[in-house]
């Protein structure tokens, strides 16, 4: 399957391509708002149409046995272990928004029409794992997790590519985040090598009162972009967190849309980018205050070291305000690493480097040390070891 085909198409064209109903309203939302291209606002500084130009293997998702194990592990874009009794099964999408602003979460639900469900019961503590093992495929999958009222759940994700390359993964979330809960969910991704490329989409959808936090950490190599719209109810917050730690000619970042609805909702996102090689980082966020949402409170920042002169950061934070009863800043800063602390350390005896490291993490720890699982923490720090030292 070659996706560019589905450029400028009619949607009866593009139902005879996908092989679905002519009459799906995402169908008619995809067809609507186009297949990305670089002049496409969301996607302008990813070069998505790169990997439209590549012809992908589809595969055949049949539900496997799911084996009992101590975390959800999706292979290929299905599930294969789960814990004992956790509540995960397929069904039918009956929760799609509509007014998503990016054409690929419709694609992504046009490729799954059966979606990945995932009830959390009681304050869950949940790993998911993402393995994939197929190379020139395309791996299409979406999940939709739900947790309780007054509940405190976290979700950790992992992702790990066998031998492989050259494969194009579209997956992501539709999220409910119920009245007075909270929902952690943290991302820790490592890509090389060209084993596979990401594009993930995701819906956050909070209730009156709820409570998420959202921290994904980004590190290493290839092309990678996640999109997210997040809706705020009454009293709902949500702390974005974002860190970029890319090298060689990676291309990879965020572009999200968090939008106050609710009176008296508030949002607080952070994005931390440290950028070698010829890597591009992406940060383009909107956070939008409806004429519904008064007193809001609103916080947006993008900081970037650039560790290499061919690195470049794309970094675009926004405000787009209806009201004036409301309290909101935004901004964004690039610079490089301090020579007189370089030099400081390197008097003291220590590598060239082991001082750089020292000062890009002290930059990263802001964020990673906002993971309140010691464990989670040490994960993600091994992924930046690693990512640093390669």
């Amino acid at each position: 399957m070659k996706l560019l085909d589905l450029k400028q198409k009619t949607v009866e064209e593009a139902a005879a391509l996908l092989g679905v109903d002519p009459k799906a309203a995402a169908l008619e939302r995809f067809v609507a708002i186009g297949l990305p291209t670089k002049k496409s606002e969301e996607y302008r500084y990813f070069q998505i149409e790169k990997l439209f130009e590549k012809t992908y293997r589809t595969l055949s998702y049949v539900p496997h046995t799911i084996e009992e194990a101590e975390k959800v592990i999706i292979t290929d874009g299905m599930v294969t272990h789960a814990p004992k009794g956790m509540r995960i099964y397929y069904e039918q999408c009956q929760a799609m928004d509509m007014e998503h602003f990016d054409p690929m979460y419709y694609l992504g639900h046009l490729l799954s029409p059966h979606v990945i469900k995932i009830d959390l019961d009681g304050d869950a503590d949940v790993e998911i794992e993402h393995r994939y093992t197929q190379s020139g495929a395309l791996i299409n999958y979406r999940i939709v997790l739900l947790n309780q009222a007054n509940r405190h759940s976290t979700v950790f994700e992992s992702f790990h590519a066998e031998d492989i390359n050259d494969t194009l993964v579209l997956y992501g979330y539709d999220i409910f985040v119920a009245p007075d809960s909270t929902l952690r969910m943290l991302k820790n991704q490592n890509m090389h090598d060209n084993q596979y490329a990401m594009v993930a989409s995701h819906r956050f959808k909070l209730d009156q009162r709820a409570n998420a936090v959202i921290k994904s950490f980004d590190m290493g190599e290839d092309m990678g972009l996640q999109l997210i719209k997040a809706e705020l109810d009454r009293y709902a917050h949500i702390d974005a967190g974002h860190l970029l730690y890319l090298n060689n000619e990676a291309q990879r970042g965020t572009v999200s849309k968090i939008i106050h609805r609710g009176e008296h909702a508030t949002s607080h996102q952070e994005a931390k980018n440290i950028l070698d090689g010829h890597s591009r980082g992406i940060f383009d966020a909107l956070i939008k205050v409806e004429h519904t949402a008064k007193y809001t409170k609103a916080h947006q920042n993008s900081k970037a070291i650039l560790l290499d002169e061919r690195a470049y950061m794309a970094a675009k934070p926004q405000l787009e305000i209806y009201i004036d009863e409301l309290e909101a800043s935004h901004g964004s800063t690039t610079g490089q690493l301090d020579p007189k602390q370089l030099f400081y350390l390197r008097s003291r005896g220590i590598s060239e480097v082991e001082a750089r490291k020292m000062l890009v993490i002290a930059f990263a720890n802001t964020l990673i040390e906002q993971v309140k699982d010691h464990r989670h923490q040490e994960l993600i720090k091994q992924t930046f070891d690693e990512a640093f030292y390669r």
